[in-house]
Parts: structure tokens; C-alpha cells; sequence
């Protein structure tokens, strides 16, 4: 039996809360874990720092080992400056497709996931069905990985976790990681004929910019002639800059912000560690003339990648259950490196397509509901095997 009322009902209240990833979750997870407490869950909470927001992991089944967690995100981005439609904290469902911000990306997995969450409770499962409900994810995956080393930690030990990410319902093995810096160099203002008598933050700057550029070309080479991936390299690019006051002025400030997203086999905090030597290097060279100078490298994410796996559990679960044995990387990153980092064999699957992620006027399909109700219904049923 379909549970897609069941599922739209609770897309409806999802999409209420406005889980920007600004603002707070916690009013979602409390009615998560009000919900599935109902249903006999044992849930726990991995909170933030500063407890604004939190991870929600609930279990539902035996306290046994080899289950199978459903991992998905709870915040949402930014609607400002979109041409909206409609409502986009109000579900609204035209001719098969529901709109509002999150039905793709990615409450209508969780939407689908605590549907069938009552036929996972009635079910007699032998393996049990974890719920992981992140925050922070679209900010760079900052909430999962405290609640996957509790995870890991934990018992009973799952064997398995599917990323409900937008694919189709097809399965994606592989992805491109995400690693950025945001760098600052202080200089010292000085008359710029006089270029001994002060440092320019933006001309060291450029030092280090030069650098990423030629890493980026490093990274085009590496690529295997088989790579899988559209670009088929790990790519490096320089998204925001600034600096100086006058052009006549050697600037005393100058930063940038460069975003990596390197494939399986390339190295993001390696890059992170090259970029520091340097960095040290022109700020031993800037004090020559400017003893208070200063070049910080500071991390901003460090996201891995999504490497395939030969044979791996959650591979071989969702290709039963899809009957999807086509090879599929993404270039775009989830939390499914992270959840691989922390020992869980992981696989990304879910509802939706991605290029209806972060626009205006965001839908999912019903179509799509379904057939991941139809792939979470043979999930119970494999899990009671």
C-alpha cells in the first residue's frame, strides 16, 4: 500500500520549517523525534556547539548489528532574491509536482523516510533502520561528522548508509569532494613609490593566488584517461577577492576565498598544507620591510569524497532494490564521503533531480515519492529477511 498521503501530509510540515541554514532546526527535530519516539524509536540527539541546532539519530528494529541508515540533511538555502511562485514554506501540489523550498533537496527523502517509518515499527526486522537527520549540510557539511563519530561509537553497529540526495532514484557511487580557505594577508600601508618602506598585502596576495592557479592546472593533469567524472578532473577555482584602498597606496589588507572540489583520488588538505608553507614563506618575506605582516590560511570546509567502493554493502543494497546496475559519479558533494571517512559503507540514492535543487519555484515529483517509498518498502522487507 502507497503511504504518499502519508508522505505529502508530512512534506507539508517539513516545509514549514524554515530550516535555513542560518536559522535554528531544533522546532523540526522536535517534531521529528516527537514523531518517531510515537512509533518506539530510540532516539538520541548530537547537538551543535551551541546548541542552537542539532543531528537527530533515531533506530527503529532490534538492537543488532548490519542495519542500514537513511541519511538525510534537514537544512534548506536561501530564498532571497528568487522570483518565487509561491509560498516557499508552503507545500503547494500542481498537476504531479510539489512545490516549496526543500522537496527536493532533501525533505522529500525525510518526507518519504518517516512515512514509512510505521511499517518499519510494525515490520519484524532482524536488522534495524537508522535515521540520521543532519544540520548545516548545505554550509559545508558542518553537522554530520560529530554525529557520525557517535555513530561509530555507538551500537548497534550499522553496515550500510544510503544518502537520500536528489539522483532519480539511480545510484551514485562516487562524488567530488569540497575542501575551501579563506585567506588573509595584512600588510602595510606605505606611499607605493616607496615600496621599502611598507608591504602590499594585494601583490603578496597574488603570490599565493598564482599558486592555486598553477595547483588547478595540476589538477586537469592528474585526471585519469577514464575518469568518470564531467569536468573529468578535481577543479580549483579563486570565487571571491578583495583588498587595498588607492592604487597609488601599497595595500595595508587584501584576502580571497578559493573553493577545491577534488575527485576521489586527488588531495584537498594536502593542497591546505602547500598553501600554509607558502604562506608562511611570503610572510617571512613581507617582514623584511613590514615586521607586524601576516598571512593566516584559515579552513572553511573539508568535505571528502565519495569513493566507489568494489562490492561495497550499501552499493549491493541499492542496486538490489533499484535494480540500477549502471555505473554513476556526481560532481557536486554529499555527506556520503564523510559517513565512508567515519567506517560505514555508503551509496547515494534518493528522490528528485538536482538541477531543481536551490532554484526558485523547487519541486519534486510525486512520481519520484513513490518510487522511493517503493525502494523503502523493499528495504523493510529485506531488513526483515
Amino acid at each position: 500500500m502507497s503511504r504518499y498521503s502519508d508522505t505529502a501530509a508530512i512534506l507539508e510540515r517539513l516545509i514549514a520549517f524554515d530550516t535555513t541554514s542560518r536559522n535554528s532546526n531544533l522546532a523540526l527535530i522536535d517534531w521529528v523525534e516527537g514523531y518517531l519516539t510515537g512509533l518506539g524509536a530510540r532516539c538520541e540527539r548530537v547537538p551543535s556547539a551551541d546548541g542552537q541546532k542539532s543531528n537527530l539519530h533515531a533506530i527503529i528494529g532490534p538492537e543488532a548489528d548490519g542495519g542500514v541508515i537513511l541519511s538525510g540533511h534537514s537544512d534548506v538555502v536561501p530564498v532571497d532574491g528568487q522570483n518565487w511562485s509561491t509560498d516557499p514554506f508552503v507545500l503547494t501540489e500542481k498537476g504531479g509536482k510539489l512545490y516549496g523550498r526543500g522537496t527536493c533537496d532533501m525533505k522529500g527523502f525525510l518526507a518519504c523516510a518517516l512515512a514509512a517509518a510505521p511499517d518499519f515499527a510494525a515490520a519484524p526486522l532482524k536488522r534495524p533502520v537508522h535515521f540520521a537527520i543532519s544540520y548545516d549540510e548545505e554550509v559545508g557539511c558542518l553537522g554530520a561528522p560529530s554525529m557520525i563519530s557517535a555513530m561509530a561509537a555507538g551500537n548497534p553497529k550499522p553496515s550500510a548508509v544510503i544518502v537520500g540526495e536528489p539522483t532519480g532514484m539511480k545510484v551514485v557511487t562516487g562524488h567530488k569532494g569540497l575542501y575551501s580557505v579563506r585567506v588573509e594577508v595584512t600588510g602595510h600601508e606605505a606611499h607605493s613609490s616607496l615600496v621599502e618602506a611598507g608591504a602590499c598585502a594585494v601583490t603578496n596576495a597574488v603570490i599565493l593566488m598564482d599558486f592555486l592557479r598553477r595547483e588547478a592546472e595540476a589538477l586537469r593533469a592528474a585526471a585519469p584517461a577514464d575518469s568518470p567524472f564531467d569536468p573529468p578532473f578535481g577543479t580549483l577555482t579563486i570565487g571571491r577577492m578583495g583588498g587595498g584602498s588607492a592604487v597609488n597606496i601599497l595595500a595595508k589588507d587584501a584576502w580571497f576565498e578559493a573553493l577545491m572540489r577534488p575527485a576521489p583520488w586527488d588531495d584537498g588538505p594536502g593542497l591546505g598544507r602547500r598553501l600554509r608553507a607558502l604562506a608562511a614563506e611570503v610572510e617571512t618575506d613581507m617582514r623584511r620591510t613590514a615586521p607586524g605582516a601576516r598571512v593566516t590560511v584559515t579552513e572553511m570546509s573539508n568535505v571528502p569524497p565519495l569513493r566507489p567502493e568494489n562490492e561495497g554493502e550499501a552499493e549491493m543494497i541499492a542496486r538490489a532494490l533499484t535494480g540500477d546496475n549502471a555505473p554513476r559519479v556526481v560532481s557536486y558533494g554529499t555527506e556520503g564521503g564523510q559517513f565512508q571517512d567515519g567506517g560505514f559503507s555508503s551509496v547515494i540514492c534518493g528522490p528528485g533531480h538536482i538541477d531543481q535543487a536551490h532554484q526558485p519555484d523547487e519541486f519534486g515529483e510525486r512520481s519520484q515519492l513513490e518510487a522511493c517509498l517503493a525502494f523503502l518498502k523493499k528495504l523493510e522487507q529485506r531488513l526483515s529477511a
